[in-house]
């Protein structure tokens, strides 16, 4: 019998392993012909407004890293997003980060959902910190199973 994944408790694993303020967990749902993301879970958080975001491919930074399937690093989220372009990164700006890094989840070569893990003070997340994430998602997530899609 396959015991189901908690991802809940994976994202309090994992903020507590990175050392971060937030981490969480943006899955793709399927929506007449278009993918949208929607943020599931996520520890850290300071409300539950991220759930209520959708983000469609190439919007924000987890549609950046769905659209692309490459990870992103903002050491400092001023150099990146204007202030008054923040209302484009909601997770941003619901969560007061200041220093994001995101990460594509894959399953069956085709990106399922997006990792991030975010701080509330400048350069809070780094190369290490990202490395780390890039080596969790290769893990992968209950049954996404971080494996990329090899054209040989």
């Amino acid at each position: 019998m396959k015991t189901k994944f908690n991802y809940q408790k994976e994202m309090e694993r994992l903020q507590t392993a990175l050392g971060c303020d937030l981490v969480a967990l943006a899955c793709v749902e399927p929506a007449e012909q278009q993918y949208v993301l929607k943020w599931q879970y996520a520890a850290g958080n300071l409300n539950d407004r991220f759930k209520r975001v959708v983000l469609q491919s190439g919007k924000g930074v987890a549609g950046l890293v769905f659209k692309t399937g490459k990870p992103i690093l903002l050491p400092t989220v001023t150099e990146f997003v204007q202030k008054d372009g923040l209302f484009n990164y909601p997770i941003i700006k619901s969560e007061k980060l200041k220093s994001v890094a995101a990460v594509p989840i894959w399953n069956h070569g085709r990106v399922a959902g997006v990792l991030l893990s975010g701080s509330r003070e400048e350069y809070g997340i780094n190369e290490v910190i990202l490395q780390q994430m890039t080596e969790a998602a290769h893990k992968g997530f209950g049954d996404m199973d971080g494996k990329e899609l090899m054209v040989l």
